[in-house]
């Protein structure tokens, strides 16, 4: 063999080694599952995880979005965007490339929050739908279990690298986000470093192109289903203002009012027609952008606000998501105070500083 050739060779292999060696992080690695509702409760604890990851100094295994299947971050936000905050790897590079040395199958062990009189027992990783397929399709089983009674807060920094050392616990994988919900206000900023994906613009700009001819639009969110008719049904009696995502308005300084409201929560059918007739006119925008669970309201909206010429659009997408990118980059929004879903659009639109208005909230 031409000794040249061989000595590039060996010099290759070194410097591979050398950055393989470099791409381990030694301070750990976080993962958890986003299994709590939809998207909109799914991107609040993302966030509140990423803050944690960044707390307790491990690289967080960006999780897969649930919605029947996993979904790659990436495939609806950017991933490098996150790296201007903290260090991650997606979850499927990650399980590909680093686990088997790392973090390979026998020494896997899954993690709860459990109160202290309950038994280790309980913590069951994989137990129901969505978490048994969110670890299934990461190709992820665990030995054992362990839990924790830790908060997630700075003040137990020390106690989880105590409890957890890194060099003996390489990956954290928590059966929950390591968040609350409601998120916790200071994590709301952290929307700008989700970037939305090259797919999902394409798309946002071809809808706004076809149904609107990339003229301005208002969009507006409807939450009016069954359930959450139901949810609202007693919210008065609660005398709350925090209820589900509801401190996304109440939070602000200049909010007069004392709790949720049924008004709030469930608007009537005029209240929508007085908002928007308000912001109608107040912007002269005629074309309404309509984002719903259940009940569009086209027929509605158009007879009641016919002296205003508005025309309305229902996309209705297969992926709710686009409904938040499109809402997102509305040229006015009008959204419900107790939905984590309007939340994702608001906070993606604060990071822009677009104007956003809230049902039986806003004059």
């Amino acid at each position: 063999m031409n000794w040249f050739i061989f000595g590039y060779i060996i010099s290759l292999g070194f410097i591979l080694q050398v950055q393989t060696e470099q791409d381990i992080d030694p301070n750990g690695y976080i993962i958890f599952c986003l299994c709590m509702g939809r998207f909109g409760n799914q991107a609040e604890h993302f966030l509140g995880g990423l803050a944690f990851s960044k707390l307790i100094n491990r690289t967080l295994i960006v999780p897969p979005w649930r919605t029947y299947k996993n979904i790659p971050y990436s495939e609806w936000f950017q991933i490098e965007s996150l790296r201007s905050y903290h260090r991650v790897i997606d979850a499927e590079d990650f399980m590909q490339n680093l686990a088997p040395r790392i973090w390979p199958p026998e020494s896997r062990i899954g993690f709860c929050w459990l109160s202290a009189d309950r038994p280790k027992s309980e913590c069951q990783m994989k137990e129901g739908n969505p978490f048994g397929a969110f670890w299934n399709e990461l190709n992820v089983s665990f030995i054992d279990t362990d839990t924790y009674q830790l908060s997630y807060d700075k003040y137990s920094i020390n106690e989880w690298h105590d409890l957890f050392p890194a060099d003996r616990y390489p990956v954290l994988a928590l059966k929950g986000a390591p968040a609350s919900f409601p998120m916790l206000p200071e994590h709301r900023p952290l929307q700008k470093y989700m970037d939305w994906s090259e797919q999902i613009m394409n798309e946002v700009q071809q809808h706004q192109k076809t149904l609107f001819n990339n003229e301005p639009y208002i969009g507006i969110h409807l939450r009016n289903d069954v359930d959450w008719l139901r949810a609202c049904a007693d919210v008065e009696s609660l005398k709350t203002r925090s209820y589900m995502a509801s401190p996304q308005c109440f939070d602000q300084s200049s909010s007069t009012h004392a709790y949720v409201t049924h008004k709030i929560c469930y608007p009537s059918d005029d209240e929508i027609f007085r908002l928007l007739k308000n912001i109608v006119l107040r912007t002269r925008i005629h074309n309404i952008y309509v984002a719903t669970d259940k009940r569009p309201m086209i027929k509605e909206i158009e007879e009641h606000l016919a002296a205003q010429r508005v025309q309305v659009k229902h996309l209705d997408p297969w992926l709710p998501v686009m409904d938040i990118a499109m809402l997102a980059h509305a040229n006015y929004f009008i959204g419900n105070c107790v939905s984590s879903f309007t939340s994702a659009v608001k906070r993606a639109r604060d990071v822009h500083n677009l104007p956003s208005a809230f049902w039986g909230f806003s004059e």
